[in-house]
């Protein structure tokens, strides 16, 4: 064997080799797999601190305003749908259930069992917003959308000054029409609060629907599964800011 043909043997073996090391996936700036993982995994976990700080400025405004205008409060909150307030909040922690087996059938390579799991929680999130647009509904028929955005809607205080109880009769606890006023400051931020959540949820469905699209054809089965971890902490956030969400909008002073 001539030395020129010895060399070109060592370089097409010295190149086999390094495409063994450096799977597609793994992005020409990384070293390794292992480096590339734990630099995706920490700019999530700095995505997810911002989103902390965001929805944190949003409680606190609310907790603030809360204290000023209590009564409005207590009387806007008791015109919430608890039961489907309550349905929501258990589809989403089986939502989260189902994330978290979606991981695992990726970690463990099971293709059958991450499409599952990826079509049961696109189903609930898709339930969860549906659930949530008809009490945006509900709200727009009882006029407590604040602004004046819809024709013939606009915000209506005077129900809390003389509120109606199930049965007809005059309920028992009215607000002053200056304390009334400010149910419109508890409409302004439960909207804000829950549609922004809605938000985050509608992005999380968009990215979960192109994740079980690659699903299907076989993604996710070479061991390159960050993406779908990623995605899963972002999913389990979402559904921790509406754990937060809930008793915070629905059930405090509910009974008062």
């Amino acid at each position: 064997m001539s030395d020129s043909h010895a060399v070109a043997t060592t370089a097409d073996t010295g190149h086999v080799g390094a495409h063994a090391a450096h799977p597609p996936y793994l992005r020409h700036h990384f070293e390794s797999m292992e480096q590339q993982n734990e630099t995706t995994s920490f700019g999530m976990w700095l995505f997810l601190l911002t989103e902390i700080m965001f929805f944190g400025g949003l409680f606190t405004a609310y907790l603030i305003y809360r204290n000023w205008y209590y009564p409005a409060f207590v009387a806007a909150s008791h015109t919430l749908n608890i039961v489907e307030g309550s349905l929501n909040t258990l589809v989403l922690i089986t939502s989260s259930f189902t994330m978290a087996m979606g991981v695992w059938c990726a970690e463990t390579k099971r293709k059958n069992g991450l499409i599952l799991s990826l079509v049961a929680t696109l189903i609930l999130g898709l339930g969860f917003l549906g659930i949530k647009a008809d009490e945006y509904h509900e709200k727009y028929v009882k006029d407590h959308i604040p602004g004046h955005a819809f024709p013939g809607h606009a915000f209506d205080a005077a129900g809390f000054v003389h509120p109606v109880a199930e049965d007809g009769k005059p309920a028992e606890k009215a607000l002053a029409p200056d304390m009334a006023a400010h149910t419109e400051v508890y409409f302004s931020l439960y909207f804000a609060m829950t549609g922004m959540h809605a938000l985050h949820m509608i992005i999380g469905i968009a990215l979960l629907s192109g994740m079980l699209w690659k699903a299907t054809r076989g993604g996710y089965m070479d061991g390159n599964i960050a993406f779908v971890e990623n995605f899963g902490l972002y999913w389990h956030f979402v559904d921790i800011v509406w754990i937060f969400l809930f008793p915070l909008l629905y059930l405090i002073s509910r009974y008062n």
